[in-house]
């Protein structure tokens, strides 16, 4: 977040990816029990995996970006980091995701609250889109669509950036929530059936703390969800 300007630029993405690489690290076990129940056991180890290739080709100040570097670039390569680094399907879809995000957010160097909506808008696109799911259907998109729904919905009333994405970040987590007694219909956790239902999905739980992270990131404080199974 480009200081009290109320703006995200090239040092806020920066610092964003890395506190996500740091959370998904804390949590990778807790990810993989997620996945044990209802998937392959692997998210929480593949997501580590993946976000510490990412962590690793950012600047090592999240200061370092100059103020005028455009986001785009930045996005992208995270984006196609994780689809190279990351198995199964969680590479392809976070990796659309930041590189839909990137597509969106071109050259520009900083970006409002609505401009960020509108850049998260449109890689959870790019999500449904490469995973065809819609919402209830007990994926990721669970928590990314309603994200994105408050995020433009803050940002278009006016709310301040770490307004914006706090709601963004409740909203992520209540859709978690709310897709944890669901039956799966995409996905491995598809497969189990009734089984899967009372299950919180490690992809919306995943996503959740991306949205969270932001949230952080930029400016908000507190409102942190529980993440644990049933939270």
């Amino acid at each position: 977040m480009s200081a009290g300007s109320g703006t995200i630029d090239a040092a806020g993405v920066t610092a964003w990816l890395r506190a996500f690489a740091a959370e998904v690290s804390e949590r990778r076990d807790e990810l993989t029990d997620l996945d044990a129940a209802i998937g392959d056991a692997d998210h929480g180890v593949n997501m580590d995996r993946g976000m510490q290739a990412v962590a690793a080709r950012l600047p090592a100040d999240p200061e370092g970006p100059a103020g005028d570097s455009p986001l785009g670039p930045l996005l992208k390569s995270a984006g196609m980091t994780l689809v190279s680094t990351v198995g199964g399907a969680a590479g392809p879809l976070y990796g659309t995701l930041l590189l839909e995000m990137g597509k969106a957010a071109a050259q520009r160097a900083t970006l409002t609250a609505a401009e960020w909506a509108g850049v998260v808008s449109a890689g959870v696109a790019g999500v449904q889109m490469r995973g065809k799911a819609e919402a209830g259907d007990k994926t990721m998109v669970d928590a990314l669509l309603p994200a994105a729904e408050a995020l433009r919905t803050a940002a278009g009333r006016g709310a301040t950036l770490p307004a914006a994405c706090r709601a963004a970040a409740d909203a992520a987590a209540e859709g978690m929530r709310r897709a944890t007694p669901l039956v799966a219909r995409k996905g491995r956790a598809s497969y189990l059936g009734e089984r899967s239902a009372g299950h919180q999905d490690p992809g919306a739980t995943s996503s959740w703390l991306l949205l969270e992270t932001a949230a952080r990131t930029f400016g908000a404080s507190g409102g942190a969800a529980d993440s644990g199974e049933g939270g």
